[in-house]
This record gives C-alpha cells, structure tokens and sequence, in this order.
C-alpha cells in the first residue's frame, strides 16, 4: 500500500498529543478529539528518499480535510 497515495485518516492530528497520553493511545491512536488537521499516513508516489524521510507505515503528517491533490486518497474499511 505504501507509494501510491498518502492515505487520508479520520483522525485529528497533533505533533505533541500522544506525548501527553498514555501508553494506551498507542494502539489505535485517534488524536485529539478536536482540531483543524487530519492525519495523512504512508507516503506517495511523489516521496523520494533525496527529500521524503516518511516513506513509510507509520508515518504521519498533517493536511487540512479541505485539500486534495493527486497523491492523497483513501480505503474503505469496515468491520466485519
């Protein structure tokens, strides 16, 4: 899954959040219940390794729900 797109997430993002957290927001970890920014994990066809140090799973940043470009989508999921 890695490379395509940056996958869009429905969580709220925060650079200090989990530092402030327990450790049981490491699994599963949604974000702050409020803010501006969601989380964009993975990386994208754009990510070079001369310039992108967050190709990778578990890499998160942050965008605004109002962006759109060509290397951000998203999965649908559901639970069985």
């Amino acid at each position: 899954m890695i490379g395509n797109v940056w996958e869009w997430t429905a969580d709220r993002f925060s650079p200090t959040w989990h530092a402030t957290q327990s450790s049981a927001t490491r699994v599963n970890p949604q974000g702050p219940p409020m803010g501006e920014s969601r989380v964009m994990k993975g990386g994208s066809f754009l990510c070079h390794t001369s310039y992108c140090n967050r190709y990778r799973l578990g890499a998160r940043t942050a965008n605004t729900p109002d962006s759109a470009t060509t290397n951000l989508g998203f999965r649908c999921a559901r639970d069985i």
